[in-house]
């Protein structure tokens, strides 16, 4: 008679093994939801705007055919030779511009992807929206503005007033104030105020308007003229601005002889 001892673990129960659920498996991939999409006309053409070509030719370049493309509402497909035998045409409206195709639309979506009239296919009348790209649009132009700031905090003060006098602003005045003013013009277009500041356009558009408020020259409607002579440097053509005529022809050799003269009297 065998003896039970003391300590000993019961002997292990013989029978079926408890099945294990193994964790943790490969996750079965989840497609991504396609949520709506904006199409916009290219053009903004009233409240309402509706598309005349409700149908139109497609190829296929798979079966290397021509296929009748029409949106039909009810019907899933929107090629004819895969619709009903009596499809109702739908109209494809604008409103203020804009329309907005849901995920439960995916025929309409296809067919104004394909429409030839689309931007993306060559056309010019509307086009898809494409949000990702006008927020890349919308980040690009913020650093701009902040590199134009930072232009604006760090430049010598000579520069920043060469800039203000090309852009006409009166310098005659507290600095702050011109500071703030070419502040407005570097947040309206920030890359053309980073760029004043190497243009010889600007810095000599500068040196004529600074001439122009010392009475060495005047500009006038057809002429601009040596102010205490009265004399004429040359002549502006009907319907130009006197002061871009003078710039450009300051820029070029014939002009430059002028453009020393304007310095020694400015200096």
């Amino acid at each position: 008679m065998s003896q039970k001892v003391k300590g000993s673990r019961p002997a292990a129960k013989t029978g079926a093994k408890k099945k294990l659920t193994k964790m943790g498996g490969t996750p079965t991939p989840v497609r991504p939801t396609l949520q709506h999409v904006e199409y916009e006309l290219c053009k903004p053409n009233g409240a309402i705007f509706m598309i005349r070509d409700a149908s139109y030719d497609y190829y296929d370049k798979e079966n290397d055919s021509i296929r009748k493309a029409r949106y039909c509402a009810s019907e899933p497909s929107i090629f004819s030779d895969e619709q009903g035998d009596n499809p109702v045409k739908s109209p494809v409206v604008f409103r203020k511009s804009k329309l907005w195709v849901g995920r439960e639309q995916p025929n309409l979506r296809k067919f104004l992807d394909m429409h030839p009239k689309n931007e993306a296919n060559g056309g010019s009348l509307f086009r898809r929206v494409d949000f990702t790209k006008r927020a890349e649009v919308s980040i690009d132009q913020e650093l701009l503005v902040a590199d134009a700031v930072i232009l604006l905090r760090t430049k010598p003060t000579d520069d920043l007033l060469t800039v203000a006098t090309a852009y006409g602003l009166d310098t005659d005045r507290d600095f702050a104030e011109i500071k703030h003013d070419l502040m407005i013009r570097a947040k309206k277009n920030p890359e053309g105020f980073i760029k004043s500041f190497d243009d010889p356009f600007v810095r000599m558009r500068a040196k004529v308007r600074k001439a122009m408020d010392y009475q060495i020259i005047n500009v006038e409607k057809d002429s601009v003229r040596w102010f205490d002579t009265n004399s004429l440097i040359l002549s502006v053509p009907t319907g130009m601005d006197g002061v871009d005529v003078m710039v450009r022809h300051l820029l070029t050799d014939k002009g430059s002889v002028i453009a020393d003269e304007i310095d020694k009297q400015l200096s």
